[in-house]
């Protein structure tokens, strides 16, 4: 009776063990991130880059160290977007990532996150980059999407293009 007790204890840690390494990859759960701070609250990806492929391939290269070396967000986000390093976000988790506009999104990457491994890249990095990096990094979890300012979500980056050309004229 002892020994049953004991293999069915081994069961459920195993179990318990292996729901916690499936889950979502040591994030912990789904939370909005605090807005930014006022400098950072009205700035937003430059006009016409959403869907300039010019523009995301340049972030491409900042993002896996080819354009700087000192800089490479593969090396703890993982070229695919998937963290290789504990504590790094994913990138693919679109559910995740959709709580975060682009200016939030651009201030972690310009100042760090407290309290984690994630550091400012603003000293390293000019301003037209790290958007570029936020252009590139936007492509794992929201393919194709851009942050409609207006309505305060992501929404098909075409019809954002659309919309802000209509509103030119």
């Amino acid at each position: 009776m002892k020994q049953m007790t004991c293999a069915q204890l081994a069961i459920v840690l195993g179990l318990g063990w292996a729901v916690v390494g499936c889950g979502e990859g040591g994030e912990g759960p789904i939370v909005p991130p605090p807005p930014a701070p006022a400098e950072y609250a009205d700035k937003h990806m430059p006009a016409g880059w959403w869907t300039d492929a010019a523009k995301m391939e340049e972030g491409r290269k900042l993002f896996i160290g080819e354009t700087n070396p000192d800089v490479n967000c593969a090396s703890c986000h993982g070229k695919d977007g998937k963290p290789v390093k504990a504590g790094a976000r994913d990138f693919r988790n679109g559910e995740r990532m959709k709580l975060y506009s682009d200016s939030v999104w651009f201030w972690r990457i310009s100042e760090g996150v407290p309290n984690t491994k994630m550091k400012a890249w603003k000293s390293k990095l000019s301003e037209d980059d790290r958007w570029k990096l936020m252009l590139f990094e936007r492509n794992f979890g929201l393919a194709g999407k851009a942050w409609d300012v207006e309505k305060k979500l992501w929404a098909d980056a075409g019809t954002i293009a659309v919309a802000s050309a209509e509103t030119a004229k």
